[in-house]
């Protein structure tokens, strides 16, 4: 029998800072309750998007669009993990096991149902839709494979040069924004996955080392220069993607997301204190503790449950009012109660793959394998992120940067990098 979130948390050494586990469970709640708000039904059976529907909105993904946030705790938690165990294949299984078990669990899930739609022919409208939509928050796991992947050297990099280091990453991003936007260089802009993501998993390093000692100017700079940018420059008001839009500030990330992140990433630091005294109490802690088990879980799930509400809603013949009405709006706390309360219904089915395993006898391992399962699961996952899960049997694709690439490939791709992770050969002598 698994230890409980209680057990856990009375377990707590009181070194942990608790509030970057607070911070991981906050920022992915607001993604949950962004993407359900986002999503809006029409009559015919399409899913839209708010933020497009009502233009005005948009000025409210500068608070809500938080994946950076993520992103900085995660570069927090893997120079801790990595310090404790640096191997490169250790840290890796140690790493990613909650990551891609759950995720490969929810791919082979959601292909089965795609097969089974497609051979009964019923893979339009809205289980079209589905099969569209569900795969589209992956890009979130791939993005977080590649920093799991490239912890260890940007960690040395770290060690040696400091803020030097994020500065050279944040460098990198200014200069493939200026080869994209003044010289028109094709495809240089998908290097700024890795630049502006990395540049903010980079920021983790510096609040592990206790170097963010000045929040506010860092909230300050970003503020000011993601709003220069935006009234400036190229650059849309909407941190999160929209519908034809022709630039996006997400896909590929743009400079104006970086300093959005340095906004935020202060923002949350000044935070520290208070953040801190409330996750101190006993309840609020064992509620963080949790909802930390099952984070990964009900991110998975949570499209799904909200398609689901919406497939009910028309299989029941109710009403859909137009998105943004005053009838939609009052709709709201339904769809908000329905979802959530399906989103824990398959979070109590499929939690257990996320539950942490036994600890590995083996602490050495093969770099090498290990290196090529994370990158093989990396592209498998952003493919997956793209094509969807329709189209299953005629080979359904799309282009990942410049690559074709099929979901049947992809999902190929996943799983062979997830083995290789899982089952990388382990070695007597440290690496």
């Amino acid at each position: 029998m698994g230890i409980s979130a209680r057990e856990l948390a009375a377990a707590t050494p009181a070194t942990r800072d608790r509030y970057v586990d607070l911070l991981r469970v906050a920022s992915l709640a607001v993604v949950v309750l962004g993407h359900w708000l986002m999503a809006a039904l029409t009559a015919d059976g399409q899913v839209g998007n708010l933020l497009a529907v009502v233009p005005e909105l948009q000025v409210v993904t500068w608070a809500l669009q938080v994946m950076p946030v993520f992103f900085f705790v995660g570069g927090f938690a893997h120079a801790l993990a990595h310090r404790s165990r640096p191997g490169y294949a250790a840290f890796l299984r140690a790493r990613l096991q909650r990551l891609l078990r759950p995720t490969m669990v929810f791919v082979g899930a959601w292909g089965a149902v795609a097969l089974g739609l497609q051979l009964a022919g019923l893979d339009d409208g809205l289980a079209g839709v589905a099969l569209r939509l569900v795969t589209q928050p992956l890009w979130f796991i791939g993005i977080y494979l590649a920093m799991v992947a490239f912890t260890p050297p940007l960690l040395r990099l770290h060690a040696r040069w400091g803020w030097g280091a994020f500065g050279l990453l944040a460098g990198g991003a200014v200069a493939v924004d200026a080869l994209r936007f003044a010289a028109g260089v094709p495809y240089v802009a998908f290097l700024n996955f890795a630049f502006v993501w990395l540049a903010v998993h980079q920021l983790g390093f510096l609040r592990a080392d206790g170097m963010i000692r000045r929040p506010a100017l860092l909230a300050a700079a970003g503020l000011a220069g993601a709003t220069a940018l935006v009234v400036l420059g190229p650059y849309p008001l909407s941190m999160v993607g929209m519908p034809g839009e022709k630039v996006s500030n997400m896909a590929p990330p743009t400079l104006a997301l970086l300093c959005h992140g340095l906004w935020l990433v202060g923002a949350v630091e000044l935070l520290k204190g208070p953040g801190a005294r409330l996750v101190a109490r006993a309840g609020v802690w064992r509620t963080v503790v949790a909802a930390n088990g099952i984070a990964m879980t009900a991110f998975l799930w949570h499209l799904t449950a909200m398609l689901a509400v919406y497939g009910a809603m028309l299989g029941l013949g109710l009403r859909l009012p137009a998105p943004a009405s005053g009838a939609w709006w009052a709709q709201v706390p339904l769809r908000f109660a329905a979802a959530a309360a399906l989103t824990a219904l398959l979070v109590a089915v499929f939690r257990r793959f996320e539950a942490p395993g036994r600890a590995p006898a083996r602490t050495g391992g093969a770099a090498l394998p290990a290196a090529l399962g994370v990158a093989l699961a990396l592209l498998g996952v952003l493919g997956l992120s793209m094509t969807g899960l329709g189209g299953l049997l005629e080979g359904h694709g799309a282009t990942l940067v410049a690559v074709r690439v099929t979901a049947p490939a992809a999902v190929a791709t996943a799983l062979i990098g997830w083995l290789l992770v899982e089952r990388t050969p382990s070695r007597h002598h440290r690496e």
